[in-house]
């Protein structure tokens, strides 16, 4: 049995080896520029060469985000942070723009490419496309549901990473411009407000019929539950959400989906030498 990646979230270095010292086979992280997460703990030039250094150390991969839509004006500066990556190697870089997502495959042939949530892959199709153009990895959309994934896990052969736990978005996956409509924050560029996360009531014939608040915030996921049925069908990686999030959430949580699927894992192992 296979046994696939944990791929854990690191904000600072902190959560980094947080993460790592918590069983991850590899992190996924940002930079200063193009990341989704404008606002996280986000690392430096120099900060993100310790950290692949240091992952590496341990045999442990590193992601790093370039999810945003970028401007014609900014894809100089953008590849020369791609170039800059590479050279300091990073194990692969996630996309959503799939205009540089041509460009990298043309110019760097081989640097690992994943496509990101953001690029909202949520079926079949798009999956066999990005295949067919060189990407290594889907990260799908995160409204997928179980007969989804298994159909394309079967009638595919690209690498399928999904989100197991974390914060969900109310929208679908990349396709959300509440925050950008109402405030000019766009989360296709890193800035998202977090609208469905504040506070609003609901009215009918101007009386409030609402007790809850927080009436577009979202349960975050969790599929402890669900993890070795995710196993079965051959998912290659299982994504924690939680960049914002303290150093202790990141342990915490990582170290539960380790021992979760180092467990199912060896207890399906067992039947087999039975």
């Amino acid at each position: 049995m296979k046994k696939p990646e944990l791929l854990a979230p690191a904000g600072n270095f902190k959560s980094l080896i947080a993460a790592i010292e918590a069983g991850c086979d590899a992190v996924y992280l940002s930079g200063k520029l193009y990341g989704a997460r404008n606002y996280a703990g986000n690392f430096s030039n120099d900060e993100l060469v310790e950290s692949i250094c240091y992952a590496h150390q341990y045999g442990v991969k590193v992601y790093v985000t370039i999810n945003t839509l970028i401007y014609e004006d900014e894809i100089d500066n953008f590849i020369k942070y791609v170039e800059f990556l590479h050279v300091n190697n990073v194990d692969a870089v996630i996309i959503q723009d799939i205009g540089m997502f041509d460009l990298i495959r043309q110019l760097y042939p081989n640097l690992e490419i994943h496509i990101s949530t953001q690029m909202h892959i949520h079926n079949l199709e798009g999956v066999q496309l990005v295949e067919r153009l060189g990407a290594a990895r889907v990260v799908l959309a995160r409204e997928s549901s179980y007969e989804l994934i298994k159909q394309i896990k079967e009638k595919s052969n690209i690498q399928l990473e999904i989100f197991v736990h974390g914060a969900l978005c109310i929208s679908y996956s990349g396709q959300c411009l509440m925050s950008s409509l109402i405030g000019g924050r766009s989360g296709n560029r890193g800035t998202c407000a977090q609208c469905c996360r504040q506070p609003y009531d609901l009215y009918e014939d101007g009386t409030k019929i609402n007790h809850n608040k927080y009436l577009l915030s979202t349960k975050d996921l969790n599929s402890l539950e669900n993890i070795g049925k995710l196993i079965d069908i051959g998912i290659d990686s299982f994504k924690i959400e939680g960049r914002m999030k303290r150093p202790e959430y990141v342990y915490l949580v990582v170290s539960l989906y380790r021992k979760a699927i180092d467990n199912y894992i060896m207890y399906n192992l067992s039947l087999i030498h039975i």
